[in-house]
């Protein structure tokens, strides 16, 4: 079944647009998987080429670059997952919590894989500070009354909200789905759906 996103953001094609050295982003968890893994095949190759591409132009740009936090328990569990999945194929299936507990030689390598992104995540982006305190989350419950997104996303749009950050570079179509942003992506479904909305910013 097909997407019905309603954009209520700005949405900006990553693949005509050039970053500007005012630019300020907010990079989303999806971006530092293809950026920063080696092994994150398991999407489609434009996928692989138009992200890092893109964020390698805004870095060139002078571009301000931020990550949050919350990315490493959301690229921690996509790493783990893609290694899981490749170790699946040459010896079986293997439910995640065996693969995490039982194979000590696998746990390893798991865990020298997300140091590696990690590492280079906060060696290219600021952070973006979020405090989880009872303010934050009700005003997370708040927004996901009215806004299609996952717990992550709530947390990480209410850092950009108290930074003053309103760029994102994300595959993540949820995000075309809030007021008073600008979601920087080449998600053709979001990019065609903002098209026909009257919601695609040409810079």
């Amino acid at each position: 079944m097909a997407i019905n996103y309603s954009i209520l953001a700005e949405v900006v094609n990553i693949t005509t647009d050039s970053p500007k050295a005012d630019d300020v982003f907010l990079v989303d968890t999806n971006v530092w998987y293809w950026m920063t893994y080696p092994n994150a095949t398991s999407y489609v190759p434009s996928q692989l080429a138009n992200y890092p591409g893109y964020l390698n132009k805004a870095l060139a740009a002078d571009s301000k670059i931020h990550h949050s936090g919350l990315s490493l328990a959301e690229l921690s569990h996509l790493i783990e997952k893609t290694e899981r999945e490749i170790y699946e194929r040459s010896n079986g299936t293997i439910r995640p919590k065996e693969y995490r507990h039982n194979l000590s030689g696998e746990r390893s390598r798991v865990a020298s894989e997300i140091k590696a992104a990690w590492c280079q995540v906060v060696s290219l982006a600021d952070p973006l500070a979020v405090t989880i305190d009872d303010i934050t989350a009700t005003a997370a419950l708040n927004r996901l009354q009215t806004e299609k997104l996952d717990g992550y996303d709530l947390f990480i749009l209410e850092s950009m909200k108290n930074h003053g950050v309103i760029q994102v570079i994300t595959d993540d179509g949820d995000f075309a789905t809030v007021s008073g942003i600008q979601v920087f992506t080449a998600n053709r479904n979001v990019i065609v759906a903002a098209k026909n909305q009257g919601k695609l910013k040409i810079r």
